[in-house]
């Protein structure tokens, strides 16, 4: 059985890895693209997604792709279900840096923290806080409850923050796709924690913006395409809401001449949440190791992704 496996991971991965497993160690993109034509497994991940997109299409023999993205929009997943492959993916991985970025954003935002780091950069002194928003007493909505959305809520929680979550099923007494809209103007904070699916295009758009309250921010970690950005642009130049705290935005990287740059109150931070920690690697790892003894006894896998949700 033949297995495309980055040579990055190769002095963690190589005792671990069964008999019968034949791998080809790949250290670039035409490497992984040529290995992985007569593939069986293939962890080819990439540091741009599309690279490791491009890679899975490539793989017609594939019976198992793992990936460290949760996010799987690059990904060929009609391909994919045609194939009869299975899909694993990171959820969970970055769970726990994602989680407290947000959080963060939620703080920088109620205190402005921004404000205060570009007035210490002017060496002006002020007595003025720029922030003057405390969390407790004040409300989140979180689209998304996976593995993020929770983490956010657990922490925000703590800060007296009562939490109302989004999922597709409303379990554990969540709102349902259908139900959140009508009730956006009660939130403090809009946090985008949802997986990206064709569903999730521009889920936030001028309309649902107009409904927030002009107090509240919209928090992003998910994916910049779930919010109308032209929209939002011009919520935060008309002061409709307070602001936006964008670890994602479109496209990426944003072009240095994008309006987004100097729009007010915005402050976007380069898609570097899920980045800003030092154990996705081990993580991810760890993960694979224990679904390939799960993939090659036959038992129940982890991460497993339902290829028509797209999650």
């Amino acid at each position: 059985m033949k297995a495309v496996l980055p040579a990055l991971a190769r002095p963690i991965l190589e005792p671990k890895l069964p008999v019968g497993v034949d791998v080809a160690w790949f250290t670039d993109h035409e490497t992984a693209l040529a290995e992985v034509v007569d593939a069986d497994i293939a962890w080819v991940d990439m540091q741009q997604p599309h690279w490791t997109g491009k890679a899975v299409s490539a793989g017609s023999r594939l019976k198992w792709v793992s990936t460290i993205y949760a996010g799987l929009d690059h990904f060929p997943l009609a391909q994919l279900k045609a194939q009869g492959t299975i899909l694993t993916n990171g959820v969970g991985i970055n769970a726990i840096a994602v989680a407290e970025y947000a959080v963060m954003g939620v703080l920088v935002a109620a205190k402005r923290f921004d404000e205060v780091v570009r007035l210490a950069d002017k060496h002006e002194w002020t007595i003025a806080a720029p922030g003057q928003t405390e969390l407790s007493e004040t409300r989140a909505l979180i689209i998304g409850m996976g593995a993020i959305g929770r983490l956010i809520g657990d922490r925000l929680t703590a800060f007296g923050v009562e939490v109302t979550g989004v999922t597709r099923s409303g379990r554990g007494g969540t709102l349902t796709p259908d139900q959140w809209r009508g009730g956006l103007g009660d939130y403090d904070w809009v946090i985008l924690a949802a997986p990206s699916t064709s569903q999730t295009k521009a889920l936030l758009g001028r309309d649902e913006l107009s409904a927030m309250k002009s107090s509240a921010w919209l928090i992003n970690i998910a994916r910049g395409d779930m919010v109308d950005q032209d929209a939002l642009i011009d919520a935060l130049n008309k002061r409709r809401i307070a602001g936006a705290f964008l670890d994602v935005v479109t496209p990426e990287p944003l072009p240095p001449e994008h309006p987004l740059w100097s729009t007010p109150n915005a402050i976007h931070t380069m898609h570097l949440s899920g980045r800003s920690q030092t154990k996705m690697f081990q993580r991810a790892t760890a993960l694979f190791v224990k679904n390939l003894a799960a993939f090659m006894s036959g038992q129940p896998m982890t991460n497993v992704v339902d290829l028509d949700a797209g999650y």
